[in-house]
Parts: structure tokens; sequence; C-alpha cells
């Protein structure tokens, strides 16, 4: 049984790529994801590949969302999937990419494949819907309850 103090939800990690230093997308998708039902742990900008390995030992996401808009997604983004891939703890996990994945304008959709095959689950190139990653989330299986401490309406 579930007490009021503990609900089942996802526990979603956000973050960018080390390279990106835009904020706006990530306030946009903690919003977006929290008002969804999600916990959401927001890394900021600019992460380092380490700090979101890190994060992902200690804070135990039950998935992972990057987030680009510097057009530099593919580049990063398939460096720190196949870094998280390697650990223990980010063998099996839901990670997915989404945004400018590159400069090529309109061909951006191209790099999905090649993402995918580095070791993302989605990618959502930047004329994906919020709704599709949102729906994405939703149909993963089982969200874990976590303890929500401070959070308004537990």
């Amino acid at each position: 049984m579930i007490t009021p103090a503990r609900r089942p939800q996802r526990r979603v990690l956000l973050s960018t790529v080390s390279s990106d230093s835009h904020t706006w997308n990530l306030v946009f998708l903690q919003l977006l994801l929290q008002e969804s039902g999600n916990e959401v742990i927001n890394l900021g900008s600019c992460v380092p590949d380490d700090v979101i390995l890190d994060a992902i030992r200690v804070e135990r996401p039950d998935a992972v969302v990057i987030s680009s808009v510097n057009g530099h997604g593919f580049l990063d983004g398939r460096r720190v999937i196949k870094k998280l891939r390697k650990t223990p703890e980010g063998a099996g996990l839901p990670v997915m990419i989404g945004g400018k994945l590159g400069i090529l304008g309109d061909g951006n959709d191209q790099y999905s494949d090649e993402l995918v095959a580095a070791g993302f689950d989605a990618v959502f190139s930047d004329s994906a819907s919020p709704q599709a990653l949102t729906d994405y989330l939703h149909e993963l299986p089982g969200a874990q309850p976590h303890e929500l401490v401070g959070v308004p309406g537990t």
C-alpha cells in the first residue's frame, strides 16, 4: 500500500550536454515533466559527462532526459550515452535525447538512427511535440515509489 508520503511516479534526471549553456529548454522540460506527474532532478546547463554519471548513481532515476539546443547534441550525446551504458546503473536505464541535435536544419532527423544505435532508447528531434516525450515516459514500465520530502501535494 502506498502512503500519502509516497506515490508512484517517475524520477527523471534532466540535463543538457557538456557544451550546451541553454537553460530555458530545461525550465520548460522540467515544468512539462512535473505537470505530467514526474519528479524531476534538473542538473542545469553545461553538465560534464561525469556529473551525469554520478547523479545517476546517487539519485537512482527511473529515466534520463537529455536536451540540446546548441546543435551539438549528436556529438556530445553519443559520447555520454556510450559512457553511461558501460556503467552498471546505466546499462538498462531508459535514456532519451532531444532538441537540436545537429546543425543541418531540417536534416536533424538523420541523427536518430545513429543515436539509437549508440544506446539511446528514444530520440526526439526539435520538430517533435512535447507530448511525444511525456507519452513515451508514460509508456515505460513501472514507475517506482520514491520518498517525497517537502513536495506540495504529498
